[in-house]
């Protein structure tokens, strides 16, 4: 199984001529945004251009976030995201595993990713996290923050993250991705979000600038430390040949082997 994707660079649909770029930046991924980043007025211009796009011979593999199921633009969304090149989509301010289950039954083998930034969301998120065709679950801490009437980022949202982390491995999915750091000239801030992120279970984050991608990137990395220390356990547990055996004064057991051994797989991709 590959190790799940750290980081998703947002792209305007109205800038479709970004995407190649954002493709070069080194991000796990690229979503093309048709709902936040798009003004409502530009809405039916930018599906169309991106349509356009995704038919030409330059188009690459990408996810979509759609408008919401309650929007007129909607329906056209999600037919737009029947396109081969469409690897998944993020839908925003999802609440009802229902209308997840529908669109998953429009569009049969494309990911679903959904944005958890509801209290509504939050509150039904096991059944949010089951629906059919769910890949990992994406925290919209920005629009979850401003809902809930949260000011804070780190002890604020600190139970949010963690239940999101729980929910994910009860439902069998991959680790959940953190939201967006809003500063793009701030990288000691991009890589303090994203370690705090890591630390706490998740396996990605969503980010807004290719400015972020080097920092995130890192941040879900395993450190030089941690590679080392997963080295010397494997060794150490190879050398016993099943019996028991201590390290730095701690036993070596199943769990610490396994550790060891996704320290290092993380590493290799």
């Amino acid at each position: 199984m590959s190790m799940p994707l750290r980081s998703y660079l947002f792209v305007p649909a109205t800038r479709i001529d970004r995407i190649s770029k954002a493709a070069t930046s080194g991000a796990g991924a690229v979503i093309v945004d048709l709902e936040d980043a798009v003004a409502p007025q530009d809405k039916v211009m930018a599906r169309e251009a991106f349509k356009k796009w995704l038919q030409t011979d330059d188009a690459l593999p990408v996810y979509v976030r759609i408008n919401g199921s309650d929007t007129s633009w909607y329906s056209d969304d999600c037919e737009l995201c029947t396109a081969g090149r469409v690897l998944g989509v993020v839908v925003p301010k999802a609440e009802d595993p229902v209308q997840l289950s529908l669109l998953q039954q429009k569009l049969p083998g494309k990911a679903l990713l959904p944005l958890i930034e509801t209290a509504v969301g939050f509150h039904q998120v096991l059944s949010v996290a089951k629906a059919p065709g769910v890949e990992r679950l994406l925290f919209g801490s920005i629009d979850f923050k401003k809902e809930l009437g949260i000011s804070g980022d780190g002890d604020a949202l600190l139970y949010f993250r963690s239940h999101l982390v729980l929910i994910s491995r009860l439902a069998g999915l991959q680790s959940p991705v953190d939201g967006v750091t809003t500063a793009i000239d701030n990288m000691s801030l991009v890589s303090e979000d994203a370690l705090r992120a890591s630390s706490l279970g998740f396996g990605g984050k969503l980010c807004i600038h290719p400015k972020q991608i080097a920092a995130v990137e890192k941040a879900f990395l395993p450190s030089a430390e941690e590679l080392e220390w997963a080295k010397r356990v494997l060794h150490a547990a190879a050398q016993s040949q099943g019996a028991a055996v201590a390290l730095d004064g701690q036993m070596i057991d199943k769990p610490v082997i396994e550790r060891a051994q996704s320290v290092l797989a993380r590493a290799a991709t």
